[in-house]
């Protein structure tokens, strides 16, 4: 039996309005080569200048996770060639990281609220976390190679973890919690297609009981947590098939390896650097980064992180943890969800008709963002539940009409203008749009018994076989009830007033 050793190292853009080291801007998607200038292309004599706010905002991530903030801290040249980066040399740090040892909690929870074996939380270490700029970019046509350099300099943060996770599903969490805090503090968009949040997998095994680290392999670039976990799964697998046919030392080496998408496979890229292979050593042109105590208390200023969030929403809204967790795993969703909370609705309905039924209407690429319901018009279709305007059935269809901008129920008789249902729809009025739709609930007593009585009456054999013991038959009675009124009934008047008739 192995276990499995997994540490993991993200790279974070920080959403600075210009790099680490110059006055070039970051904005994504130019022309090629359009955002450049002589000191983040690395043309001799040009000096870099530190970005005070990528020091501002590493200095925030690292409150976040409770880390140790060295307010002395180098800058170092790492020493490597590659095509886009034609300096020869990154400017990172080393020895002194301006973000020092620090954890993360990742969850185990479950819908029933179970927790998993080892707990419903396990902690990761976090060993560091330091600021460096990003190199370029090289595409590769046919036998030719193109490099943008429009990436080179942006500011990036590494976030080392310490070797705590034991399997994808833990690497995955860790990652996705990951993301979330850097969203939460809006130090990042972290859009993993555009390569804001990226992370290298090392990935190693080990018999059981032993604390020996043995080789490790890295997987360089992942930014799919789908495919982090695929490439962790196959490369755990080819590390125990090495073992167990006795070529582990032959076959395992300290490598870079890049994962294929299509085939789920890793395969090797090039081997592995230790640090001694980069020759660090400190920049010349940079000196000592010094964090005064009023910057620190400035910069440690953080908004309400996921955890924070979630125990709040489980004290203030009496959600269960479970919902609570997959509320706030999103910034936009736990956004949401509060502005929802803010026209007093409960928080179980709102939870129930935010992460089932409006999640569950999202077609494919549609986010919360932009499906075209806001948190206000969704509160209104609860609170139109919670105050017997409507069933829950007739919410779901005005959510329908919401969402398709088309009729995708039959249009009722007393609907007098498609004019007005269109402009209820378009102008998200539930109101308007109940009225329309004549999806009005029937609370008024006289009306439901008049309904009761004419269904009692044409089935007067089975009213003598509930009197009889068959309870089962009151289900039939409420049935046939709704169906004569079009479900316009309140159901909960139904089921009332029927036990007083059969009674």
């Amino acid at each position: 039996m192995f276990e499995v050793v997994i540490g993991l190292e993200v790279h974070v853009q920080l959403n600075t309005n210009t790099k680490l080291f110059c006055g070039c801007a970051t904005s994504f998607g130019e022309a090629p080569n359009t955002n450049i200038c002589p000191t983040c292309i690395g043309l001799p004599g040009a000096l870099p200048v530190l970005n005070k706010e990528a020091v501002h905002k590493a200095i925030m991530f690292g409150k976040a996770v409770n880390a140790k903030i060295n307010q002395t801290s180098i800058f170092n040249r790492k020493n490597y060639f590659y095509p886009d980066l034609p300096s020869g040399y990154q400017i990172s740090q080393f020895e002194i990281p301006i973000v020092g040892e620090g954890e993360l909690f990742i969850d185990f929870l479950t819908e029933s609220d179970k927790h998993k074996e080892d707990g419903s939380t396990k902690r990761v270490g976090i060993a560091r976390a330091h600021l460096e700029n990003d190199a370029g970019k090289n595409t590769h046509h046919g036998n030719a190679s193109w490099v943008d350099l429009n990436r080179a300099g942006t500011p990036l943060l590494e976030i080392v973890s310490e070797p705590d996770m034991r399997n994808a599903d833990e690497a995955v969490r860790y990652l996705k919690k990951l993301h979330s805090i850097v969203r939460y503090l809006g130090i990042s968009d972290a859009n993993m297609q555009e390569g804001s949040f990226r992370c290298d997998v090392n990935v190693s095994i080990r018999p059981k009981g032993d604390t020996k680290l043995y080789t490790r392999c890295e997987i360089k670039n992942m930014n799919s947590f789908r495919f982090i976990a695929r490439a962790i799964e196959f490369e755990v697998n080819r590390h125990i098939d090495a073992w167990e046919d006795g070529v582990y030392d032959k076959v395992i080496v300290q490598e870079t390896r890049l994962f294929d998408v299509n085939t789920g496979e890793t395969r090797s890229m090039r081997g592995k650097e230790d640090s001694a292979d980069y020759r660090y050593f400190p920049d010349p042109d940079l000196r000592p980064v010094i964090i005064s105590d009023e910057m620190l208390a400035e910069y440690s200023k953080i908004p309400e992180l996921p955890d924070e969030k979630k125990n709040r929403f489980v004290s203030e809204f009496g959600i269960k943890e479970y919902d609570a967790a997959v509320l706030t795993s999103s910034l936009e969703m736990a956004l949401f969800f509060e502005e929802m909370m803010k026209e007093g609705i409960s928080g179980k309905n709102a939870v129930t008709w935010l992460s089932v039924e409006l999640q569950g209407r999202l077609k494919e690429g549609a986010t919360i963002e932009n499906c075209g319901i806001s948190a206000k018009t969704l509160a209104t279709v609860v609170k139109r539940i919670e105050d017997g305007t409507i069933s829950g059935k007739a919410a779901k269809d005005v959510l329908d009409y919401l969402m398709t901008k088309e009729p995708v129920i039959t249009v009722p008789d007393n609907v007098n203008s498609m004019a007005d249902l269109v402009n209820a729809i378009d102008n998200q009025d539930v109101d308007k749009l109940i009225d329309c739709l004549g999806l009005k609930q029937v609370s008024d007593d006289g009306a439901i018994i008049a309904i009761i009585d004419e269904v009692l009456n044409a089935n007067q054999n089975k009213v003598a076989e509930y009197k009889s013991g068959k309870d089962k038959m009151f289900g039939f009675f409420v049935g046939q009830v709704m169906k004569l009124s079009k479900g316009s009934a309140n159901p909960n008047k139904v089921n009332d007033l029927l036990k007083e008739k059969l009674s």
